[in-house]
């Protein structure tokens, strides 16, 4: 099916959908009508917001799977600096190279970031949370999360802080999407 047939179909179940409600009445489900809107308006599907509030579980830090959690030179700096230690013992010790590119290493044991940590309260935390690197900063709104509800939905199986907390804007979830550099 053509783009412009979907959109055609799009339009039609939303009109229909809108004369049997009656225009905006309340009797239908406002949170559908609300996608089928923004379906027609080429609207991320998140322009009213999405909630998010960190949980501190360290899950989005840890393995199972190998990750990757790309660096900056002068995120690699202001890591080292936090650490007290050099930049080439920080580029030794904690960053391998991926083709052009660095990533923070992980455990071999278990494929957690090398910088989460038990803390003396018994939870995961990041060692370095003051200077994280951006990817980090930006969790849970990275463009794989936001692809779909439904890929939103999966993230939040893992991510105890997805869906609850305060509301982030769609403007401020586009600063954090495009600050991935993806």
């Amino acid at each position: 099916m053509r783009r412009t047939s979907v959109a055609r179909s799009l339009q039609r179940a939303v009109s229909g959908s809108l004369a049997r409600c009656g225009g905006l009445a309340t009797s239908c489900d406002p949170a559908r009508m609300f996608v089928m809107r923004n379906l027609l308006s080429r609207q991320p599907w998140y322009v009213a917001g999405l909630a998010f509030e960190c949980a501190g579980c360290g899950r989005c830090c840890a393995g199972p799977e190998e990750g990757h959690v790309w660096l900056t030179k002068d995120q690699t700096s202001e890591i080292a600096q936090y650490l007290n230690i050099s930049e080439d013992q920080m580029l030794s010790q904690y960053v391998r190279k991926i083709g052009r590119r660095f990533s923070l290493v992980e455990r071999q044991d278990n494929k957690d970031c090398i910088f989460l940590t038990i803390g003396a309260n018994g939870r995961k935390q990041c060692r370095i949370y003051p200077v994280r690197p951006i990817q980090c900063r930006t969790w849970p709104f990275w463009p794989n999360n936001l692809r779909s509800p439904e890929a939103w939905a999966l993230a939040g199986l893992r991510c105890d802080g997805i869906n609850r907390g305060p509301l982030y804007s769609y403007h401020e979830i586009e600063a954090k999407r495009k600050a991935t550099g993806s």
